[in-house]
């Protein structure tokens, strides 16, 4: 069986796109088209992906737990609400979907009634609010009951509701305006939503809502705008409303607006401004009540949450925890913001005695802090206990464009269109004992972790491989390669806690990016540097001999490595500034945008192609790892942009694929130069889209193509001429596009394991024997394959610690990257107990 050993995908960055089940105590969030449900909270706070649930068919934007009924709802921008049903076996069924027919506009927000969750307002950027109510049944099925829209300037980015009244709901709605609007509905009459107040004073859209239950008859409700302001409302029921602004005798020179409605005809209420919070410097993006205690979490585009108390004895708000970074409005990733944060949730974890505050950034990934709660016998309480961050959930924000192992298969690279190059490996060291060798580790159990991010761009990243362990290629959106190496600050920092080897003194010590900048400068080179200007400054004159920073050295300027002494893998903090790579070279010659790379076995060459739509530039070029210098020689014969490149086992071979539909097959000669052995005009119908080698233990010569046509096909260069290349196997024809290929490099009782990914999502094992013949030998569980293209696949290379077990990278449009495993015995292949 299959089985699914990490899945690393980014939240997307909605308003309210993550929340928390207490019962089950997972986290599900949007990530890209799909839902991402995670384990439970462990002890030590580790949580990963499990599963990502697929039926949408755009990017998921709400995201609500409705835990009394184990239910979860999804909105998305396709329009869509799909409700899913959560068993206590871990599994998820869509239990019903709803959308209007006429409108097919993205879901904005959602809310439900704290305390009733039959009641679900769902708010669409056409700015309709529809209101759906659960059946009396027990179907657990919604229908609508009523939906009401502002104006036709305003579409809802929050909503909040409170039932004041079995049947009797308040409904709070903010948006692209800066008023605050109240709706009062009884769920007795479907002709009873009405506007009751439209609340003033916030300067600029409002984009967060909470409301908190004080006490029977009164609730306070919270609202965070774009005018980087707090505004608190109280809402009072019948006895509670103060009614002193009814003597006209008294003198006014402030007034409070009071704004007075009542519902079903019973029911009086009153809602009235109660207080300003100001602390933040960029949007407020999300508010959160604490369960117990009046605390309020806020959340801004500044990259800092702030917690809120009232002082005790003046009543004024404060601030009494800040968390997070400050940063200046619209800082980019690149100089080492978080770009702000958009969705926060307050987790009370009773399990383990402990508060959580989660929520997610720009990047995709999650920040998590912690505190243990104090007995409640103690002077210091919650209020004042420490907050410690914790490495909680990334994953790739944009669609992963390519995943490569490194040479030994300790860790492995992925590439993505949100401009990042990242790192992940098994955390199989997790104490000073394991570090000591004096434990037995089970690999095959460690968590995955992203250890590092060689690359932070300000390009999409297209394609990477590496070239030996410590270094690697990549290439983005942009007409040039770069050449990283490996800095000795993560070279440790693997060492301590994976079992990947470690560094040397020759390695710079770590990188960092320049404000406006595109390539990672090393820090040892900026020592080098500044010794070598020292050398060279005249030795005459005071103002020359002496500068400032003179008198502490040149090691001023060295950076602290702040990835020592890590116990645990790095925070988002430090993956973001302290684990890039320095950039050792680049590589220029290509006209346009680089689509694909490949490095030779023995890592002296790499070979690239870029985008074209004339011979002229459908070319592959060379490049020499020994000088950084491309060869005179470029190897032409494409109509079309190349789409794959990939060298043979033994280097001796060079192929690539095209959209034009024909594959090119290089011959490299001893004089250096490479000689084309075919260019198979119309090798398919469409295009091709991947290429892949079969192990030269199995045939010296033999290479596997997929194309757009749903099929893919077995080529084998004669061994009699070695002059012709005769296509000796086809394959029936798959539901979708073949998108990726990969080959495992071993072999399994002298047959050859490929993996095919489809454009659907789908994933095929497949073997080839030596005369090419195909065999289909499982295909993966749909439930645990993405929901989107397949772009790449990559085996992990065999190693004595698999014990039996094959790895397989999935990197996918879906935002995701999977690491996927089966066992060779599970493969059918007779013979096959070893590798």
């Amino acid at each position: 069986m299959v089985e699914v050993n990490a899945i690393f995908s980014g939240c997307n960055c909605e308003l309210q796109v993550f929340d928390y089940n207490d019962q089950t105590r997972r986290i599900a969030y949007g990530a890209g088209n799909t839902v991402a449900i995670t384990t439970p909270f462990s002890k030590n706070l580790d949580v990963r992906v499990c599963q990502t649930l697929k039926s949408h068919t755009a990017i998921v934007t709400v995201v609500k737990w409705l835990p009394d009924h184990q239910l979860l709802i999804s909105g998305a921008e396709d329009g869509v609400t799909n409700i899913w049903k959560y068993t206590d076996d871990g599994t998820f069924s869509i239990k019903q979907t709803f959308e209007e027919d006429e409108d097919k506009s993205s879901i904005t927000c959602m809310s439900s009634p704290a305390g009733d969750e039959k009641i679900l307002i769902v708010g669409r950027a056409s700015g309709a609010v529809e209101v759906w109510s659960m059946a009396e049944d027990g179907s657990e099925k919604f229908s609508l009951f009523g939906k009401f829209e502002i104006n036709s300037e305003f579409y809802p980015l929050s909503v909040s509701a409170i039932e004041v009244r079995p049947e009797q709901l308040v409904v709070f709605v903010g948006g692209t305006k800066p008023n605050l609007y109240v709706y009062s509905l009884d769920l007795n009459n479907a002709e009873s939503i009405t506007c009751a107040a439209k609340l003033e004073g916030h300067e600029d859209w409002i984009r967060a809502l909470a409301v908190k239950r004080i006490d029977e008859d009164e609730f306070v409700i919270a609202s965070g705008s774009q005018d980087r302001w707090i505004r608190l409302w109280k809402l009072c029921l019948n006895e509670k409303i103060d009614n002193s602004d009814q003597d006209k005798s008294k003198l006014r020179l402030l007034s409070n607006k009071l704004y007075k409605f009542t519902i079903g005809g019973s029911t009086r209420c009153a809602v009235n401004f109660d207080a300003i919070i100001m602390g933040h410097d960029d949007w407020i993006s999300s508010l959160c009540w604490h369960a117990t205690e009046m605390r309020l979490l806020s959340a801004s585009a500044d990259s800092s949450i702030i917690v809120w108390e009232p002082d005790p004895v003046s009543g004024v708000w404060i601030s009494k925890v800040r968390l997070g970074e400050m940063a200046i409005k619209g800082a980019s990733t690149a100089t080492g913001s978080s770009g702000g944060f958009y969705c926060s949730r307050w987790i009370m974890d009773e399990v383990y005695g402990r508060e959580i505050v989660l929520t997610n950034g720009k990047t995709g990934s999650f920040r998590c802090w912690y505190h243990e709660n104090e007995p409640k016998d103690t002077n210091l309480g919650p209020k004042t206990a420490e907050y410690l961050q914790n490495a909680s959930l990334t994953g790739p924000s944009g669609k992963v464009t390519d995943v490569e192992w490194s040479k030994t298969g300790e860790y492995l690279l992925a590439t993505s269109l949100d401009q990042t190059t990242r790192l992940f490996a098994q955390w199989t060291k997790h104490s000073r004992e394991e570090q000591a060798g004096r434990c037995n580790l089970d690999t095959d159990k460690a968590p995955w972790h992203e250890f590092s991010r060689p690359q932070i761009h300000g390009y999409d990243m297209i394609c990477v491989k590496p070239i030996t362990e410590t270094r690697f290629a990549s290439a983005g959106d942009e007409k040039v390669i770069r050449v990283f190496d490996e800095p000795k600050s993560v070279a440790d920092l693997l060492l301590q806690l994976t079992n990947v080897a470690g560094g040397n003194e020759s390695m710079p010590e770590s990188a960092s990016l320049p404000v406006l900048g595109l390539s990672n400068k090393a820090d040892l080179e900026d020592i080098e540097e500044e010794i070598e200007k020292e050398a060279d400054r005249p030795e005459s004159g005071d103002e020359l001999r002496r500068s400032p920073d003179e008198s502490d050295g040149p090691e001023k300027h060295a950076k602290t490595n702040m990835l020592a002494g890590l116990q645990a893998p790095p925070l988002e903090d430090h993956l973001q500034r302290y684990t890039l790579w320095p950039e050792k070279e680049k590589l220029y010659g290509h006209g346009f945008e680089i689509t694909t790379l490949d490095v030779s076995p023995d890592g002296k060459l790499i070979a690239s192609a870029c985008r074209s739509n004339s011979e002229k530039h459908a070319a592959i070029r060379l490049f020499n790892t020994d000088n950084w210098q491309q060869l005179d020689q470029t190897l032409a014969g494409h109509e079309l942009t190349i789409t794959r490149i990939r060298w043979s086992p033994t280097g001796e071979y060079l192929l690539s694929v095209s959209r034009d539909r024909m594959f090119s097959l290089w011959q490299k000669g001893e004089d250096g130069q490479f000689v084309r052995l075919a260019l198979q005009p119309k090798a398919h119908t469409r295009i091709i889209w991947d290429c892949c080698w079969i192990p030269s233990s199995i045939s010296r010569c033999m290479f596997v193509t997929g194309a757009r046509d749903r099929k893919i096909k077995v080529w084998e260069l004669e061994n009699a001429a070695q002059t012709t290349v005769s296509n000796i196997c086809t394959s029936e024809r798959f539901s979708s596009a073949v998108t990726a290929l990969d080959a495992y490099s071993g072999s399994v009782a002298k047959h050859a394991i490929l993996a095919v990914g489809l454009d659907n999502g789908l994933v095929y094992i497949y073997s080839v024997d030596n005369r090419g013949s195909l065999k289909e030998l499982l295909q993966v569980d749909p439930a645990k394959t993405p929901d989107g293209s397949i772009s790449r696949l990559s085996f992990r290379p065999p190693r004595h610690e698999d014990t039996g077990r094959i790895y397989l990278a999935v990197g996918s449009a879906d935002h995701s990257v999977r690491i996927l495993s089966f066992g060779v015995a599970e493969l059918g292949i007779e013979g096959s107990n070893d590798l």
